[in-house]
């Protein structure tokens, strides 16, 4: 924990000083922004969510927001620490959109119909995910791991990455596509069977063995079925 002395505290910048070094990109006025008005920041998300924890994180998103939008900062508009209480609320506001969006989730599993189980192992089952995920591309990966277990909307994973919300958005289809296809003999193992089924030869190849022999070398037959018979 950094603590501030009085003599240092009397070396900062004032507050306009501070809002316009702030503005221009300077990483000293930001860790002094940070020393000044965290705590601010830390104690309207505490209210709002009610978790310490959480409450860190949203502070920490705020200050790196502001480091990332310092050039839209205007100090003529307004003090330093009303564009970052602007800027926590609209993080505290996404932390409960998310907060909403879980519940209603786990309120539509806990209604589905008895027909859809849950797994009989979650643990096997996430396992199973995890090993999916890790044959993904590194950034398919990262932005479905953002979205799943971050719980974080594409505009804040391309906040947080720096990556164009369309490209988050391309990166976030496509891996879904490649983890559903990776899940789906976990999901549906009768698809697998099928599939095994349509790949064996069938009776029709022959009796006692016999298999014709332009379907064993890889080959369709020069003649129809009708011809067969």
């Amino acid at each position: 924990m950094t603590v501030t002395t009085p003599r240092a505290r009397r070396c900062e910048p004032d507050d306009r000083a501070l809002a316009g070094g702030v503005a221009r990109g300077d990483e000293d006025c930001l860790a002094t922004a940070y020393r000044r008005w965290s705590l601010l920041v830390h104690a309207m998300a505490s209210r709002a969510l009610g978790d310490a924890r959480e409450a860190e994180d949203i502070t920490q998103q705020v200050f790196l927001a502001a480091w990332r939008g310092c050039h839209r900062f205007e100090p003529e508009r307004g003090p330093l620490v009303g564009w970052l209480v602007g800027i926590a609320r609209h993080k505290i506001a996404d932390a409960l959109s998310a907060r909403a969006r879980r519940a209603d989730l786990l309120a539509g599993m806990a209604a589905a119909p008895p027909s859809v189980a849950p797994p009989s192992d979650a643990s096997l089952d996430r396992v199973v995910v995890l090993q999916e995920l890790a044959k993904l591309a590194p950034a398919q990966r990262r932005v479905l791991r953002m979205t799943f277990y971050d719980d974080l909307t594409q505009t804040q994973i391309a906040e947080r990455t720096g990556l164009p919300l369309g490209t988050v958005k391309s990166h976030a289809r496509r891996g879904l596509h490649s983890l559903r296809a990776g899940l789906a003999p976990a999901l549906d193992p009768s698809a697998e069977t099928r599939s095994r089924h349509r790949s064996a030869p069938s009776d029709r190849d022959g009796r006692d063995g016999y298999q014709d022999p332009a379907r064993a070398a890889g080959r369709s037959p020069a003649f129809g079925a009708a011809g067969a018979r």
